[in-house]
């Protein structure tokens, strides 16, 4: 592409500049800036689009966030009851000098329909998440995603000139949920800023790092947007079952995010386990300190029902600290079983108290897992993400002419 080259990114419910693990902030804001920042450093010019009172920032050279107040609050549930008059404001704001568009998530990819008719530019979708898999994936007493967002999702299938998809997994799920045509699916991995979570840290000894945790204990780590599809509730599980079954090993137990979604209320769970000698509960915190708690600890947890692919395995990682994720969907890719970490089939509690024992238990073999941990992570970064992508724009931009 050439150096004038233009993407239009639409994000509604998310600024990807907020700090991720708090409200809806996640993985997907990291995805979308560190592609912006990829794409930026390949020529192009980046405009995202999301809801917000700030107006017009320029947030680093070559990355403009425009935050549009369209008179709703920007939260999921509200955006999606009010979404044809989001999209009816944003027609008359969203940037109009770009090549093609790039929404995230189902209320970005309705919104990014319209956008794109609008300008005459291809549209490329990235689902994220997907209601239909959710669903497949929920416990007994999650509700159901909504129907609006099944149906929703299965238009952006059809409709959108491009799917990008985190990992095989996740592009298999298009086709297998939705009905997506596979030619029109390219697999992008995400990446890794490999600058920050890395094995060497900032300070020599990790131990001073604030909350490193107490020696001689297998230190664990889970963290992200604390809602039960995250699986903290597992974990904490899982602790209550170990202290049972081997009180002999000693835990320190950092679940590292806030409460999204207000379906789950872990103070109220860590006590009522008993577990508040060897749990703490923790804000969200930088990517700097982030990669610090996961060099710290011994293992990161990732008790998720499902995941399009796991950033957060990819990052612990690359700080060269084994894994233990649920066998199911991205996570498989992220995490290689018996290499990189563990996938435990499931989220039986006592499946993940018996992964946690088997670490424990085998230092070596906990060091060898972080060793090929590190070497596993480094294959993927955030530029080969940007190219990947510029290669998914370009067939985009083949497929439609513009005057």
């Amino acid at each position: 592409m050439t150096a004038s080259a233009r993407v239009g990114m639409v994000c509604l419910h998310t600024c990807p500049f907020e700090q991720p693990g708090a409200g809806d902030a996640g993985g997907m804001n990291v995805y979308v800036r560190q592609l912006a920042r990829g794409l930026v450093r390949r020529g192009w010019t980046v405009h995202i689009t999301t809801i917000g009172t700030l107006g017009r920032v320029e947030v680093e050279p070559g990355i403009v966030v425009d935050h549009v107040d369209v008179g709703v609050p920007r939260s999921k549930d509200a955006l999606a009851a009010a979404l044809p008059t989001v999209v009816e404001n944003l027609r008359a704001r969203a940037a109009d000098d770009v090549d093609l568009l790039h929404s995230h998530y189902w209320l970005s990819g309705v919104a990014g329909l319209r956008l794109a008719a609008d300008r005459g530019v291809p549209l490329v979708h990235t689902m994220h998440t997907m209601a239909r898999v959710k669903n497949a994936h929920r416990g007994p007493s999650q509700r159901p995603e909504p129907e609006q967002r099944v149906d929703a999702e299965r238009r952006i299938a059809a409709e959108a000139g491009l799917l990008l998809a985190n990992g095989a997994s996740e592009a298999a799920d298009l086709t297998r949920f939705y009905g997506a045509d596979p030619s029109r699916v390219a697999v992008v991995p995400p990446g890794v800023d490999l600058g920050v979570f890395r094995p060497e840290g900032e300070a020599e000894n990790e131990a001073d790092e604030p909350g490193a945790g107490t020696p001689g204990r297998l230190r664990v780590v889970l963290a992200g947007r604390m809602q039960r599809h995250k699986g903290p509730q597992v974990l904490l599980q899982a602790v209550a079952r170990l202290r049972e079954q081997r009180p002999d090993i000693g835990l320190d137990v950092r679940i590292i995010g806030a409460a999204s979604g207000g379906d789950l209320d872990l103070p109220a769970l860590v006590t009522s386990l008993g577990v508040e000698d060897a749990v703490r509960l923790e804000p969200p915190v930088p990517p700097r300190r982030l990669a610090a708690a996961f060099r710290a600890a011994d293992v990161v947890v990732m008790p998720s029902a499902h995941e399009s692919f796991g950033l957060v395995a990819l990052e612990a990682q690359a700080c060269g600290t084994p894994v233990i994720a649920t066998d199911a969907g991205g996570l498989a890719e992220a995490v290689q079983d018996g290499e990189t970490g563990i996938l435990v089939p499931g989220r039986d509690p006592t499946d993940w108290a018996d992964a946690l024992a088997r670490l424990h238990d085998d230092p070596a073999g906990r060091a060898a897992l972080a060793t090929r941990a590190a070497v596993h992570a480094r294959a993927f970064t955030w530029d080969n993400t940007a190219a990947l992508t510029e290669d998914a724009y370009r067939r985009a931009l083949s497929g439609l002419s513009r005057e």
